[in-house]
């Protein structure tokens, strides 16, 4: 019985606590519930057979409205409602951004033992965006120290850091420059780049999305971004790979990359 909806972004992000509002054909209200953390909605009010409107709405996305039709046990299954970010078209003002690695994140996930995932991050990291005014010739690079990658298990971290994977020892540094950027929609981006990564120089692509920009309690402007790719060790020269007795291989040759960036206006971090 009741309401069931998940909540995302154009780019598949939950919304976490998304209010859905349900009215009947004559706009009387029959039913609110606000999505969980994961942008699910699930809300057992029993609802008479019949169609009904159900708006979606969010703080910083555009509200979203589409009909659905309740049968007679009393369910409504809306599936997937996607939000678009409000004013998701006004983009970074032009010039510089710096990276803060306080605020962001770099991130990675193997499967592990065919079924399971690791969850890995790097600790250090730097990075500088430059909006043209041309917006295509934008251009970004980053550098991440391979040392710092933290798995939390330290045993494992160390194997990765090893000649096995990472080899940070005569690789220390892993980098990433943009070559071009191609539009994928009002506020997403396919990002052209090479990584360079244990002695190998790759193309990769990143799927970017634009989240905002507003001022933060320090005095400047921010920028925010979403991006993720996928990378193949064995494209990267890291062909380690112990299998055990029931032929599943130790870690997954796909890492799936996930970003999550914030940018500040200007050549240099705020101090303090």
């Amino acid at each position: 019985m009741g309401l069931n909806a998940r909540i995302r972004t154009r780019d598949g992000w939950a919304v976490p606590h998304a209010v859905v509002t349900v009215t009947d054909m004559t706009g009387a209200q029959v039913l609110r519930a606000g999505a969980d953390g994961e942008g699910v909605v699930r809300d057992a009010t029993e609802l008479a057979a019949g169609p009904y409107t159900v708006i979606v709405t969010a703080v910083g996305y555009a509200p979203a409205a589409s009909t659905a039709l309740v049968t007679a046990s009393g369910r409504a299954d809306v599936g997937d409602v996607v939000l678009a970010r409000a004013g998701g078209t006004e983009l970074p003002p032009p010039g510089p951004w710096t990276i803060d690695p306080v605020h962001s994140s770099v991130a990675a996930v193997a499967q592990h033992l065919g079924i399971s995932s690791v969850r890995g991050r790097f600790d250090e990291f730097s990075g500088r965006v430059e909006i043209a005014e041309d917006l295509e010739k934008s251009r970004v690079e980053a550098v991440i120290q391979a040392a710092s990658v933290d798995t939390g298990n330290g045993m494992r971290d160390g194997h990765l850091k090893s000649a096995d994977f990472l080899d940070v020892e005569t690789y220390p540094e892993i980098t990433y420059r943009s070559t071009g950027l191609e539009p994928a929609g009002s506020d997403r981006w396919t990002v052209h780049g090479e990584l360079g990564m244990h002695g190998v120089v790759r193309p990769v692509d990143l799927d970017l999305a634009y989240l905002g920009t507003g001022a933060d309690p320090w005095g400047g402007t921010r920028a925010a971004f979403r991006a993720t790719a996928e990378l193949r060790r064995e494209d990267f020269a890291m062909n380690y790979n112990q299998v055990l007795q029931a032929g599943i291989s130790a870690i997954g040759t796909t890492l799936r990359v996930e970003l999550d960036i914030q940018a500040v206006q200007g050549e240099s971090l705020p101090q303090g």
